[in-house]
């Protein structure tokens, strides 16, 4: 028999115990019959000050990330999430598919990672080659990310990286300060912008972007669980969230 409130699919959520913003944002795009079980990743709400600490900040919740796969599994969930972006762009697409890899490895089921949930979108779109990307991290991420979208074949034209000083704060960005980012990283030389950081709220704002700046702009928490979904059949399309999911 089927779980009663996920007879479409039970999906186990991976992400930090900081982050206050992918679990609301994945709850608002849930269609009736999926549900969300959420596993934190222990992760210390350290200061980054610097390039070093924020990757040694990375670092700790990679290395805890197959604890709470470990907790998840015991829901018995049907396929896995992963709330948070930047471990999943370290080291290109070879690091990635290594995570990939190590989490299915262990849980014995299929994950949706950031870094390959945002090139399904950008294909999905279709026509994009050269991208914007704008992150709450610290440049050194950035250049991770890049050469992430270097090797699916995207150029990054420019980025911007916002330097949030803790992890908390990253969800304390508002969004008149993501307007601006948006607006100063936009130019004719660019065909979509990218955000990355799962705990920037940037969902809706990136739809209505999208209205504004005439292009596609794909938050990372649309582009995940958009992944998600189709890849497990779910083809339920919704207003609100960009044109990601509303028409693909």
């Amino acid at each position: 028999m089927p779980d009663i409130l996920g007879w479409r699919g039970k999906f186990g959520v991976l992400g930090p115990s900081t982050n206050t913003v992918v679990q609301p944002d994945f709850d608002m795009m849930r269609p009736a019959g999926i549900t969300a079980h959420y596993s934190r990743i222990f992760t210390p709400d350290t200061e980054a000050v610097s390039n070093e600490t924020f990757r040694a900040g990375v670092e700790v919740i990679g290395a805890n990330t197959l604890d709470a796969v470990r907790s998840v599994m015991t829901a018995a969930p049907d396929y896995l999430v992963m709330g948070m972006s930047s471990v999943t762009f370290f080291d290109g697409v070879a690091g990635a598919d290594r995570f990939v890899s190590s989490v299915e490895q262990e849980s014995g089921l299929r994950i949706s990672i950031g870094s390959h949930s945002c090139t399904a979108a950008l294909n999905a779109y279709g026509g994009i080659r050269r991208i914007a990307v704008l992150s709450p991290y610290w440049p050194s991420m950035n250049t991770e990310v890049a050469r992430y979208f270097s090797d699916v074949g995207f150029t990054v034209v420019r980025d911007r990286a916002m330097q949030c000083r803790s992890w908390t704060a990253i969800a304390e960005v508002p969004p008149s300060t993501l307007v601006q980012e948006l607006r100063a990283l936009d130019g004719d030389d660019i065909d979509a912008i990218i955000q990355v950081g799962t705990n920037l709220s940037m969902v809706r704002l990136a739809a209505s972007a999208e209205v504004w700046l005439g292009k596609p702009v794909i938050a990372i928490n649309a582009a995940t669980w958009w992944h998600a979904l189709r890849v497990n059949g779910i083809k339920d399309q919704m207003d609100g969230f960009g044109r990601l999911m509303a028409e693909f």
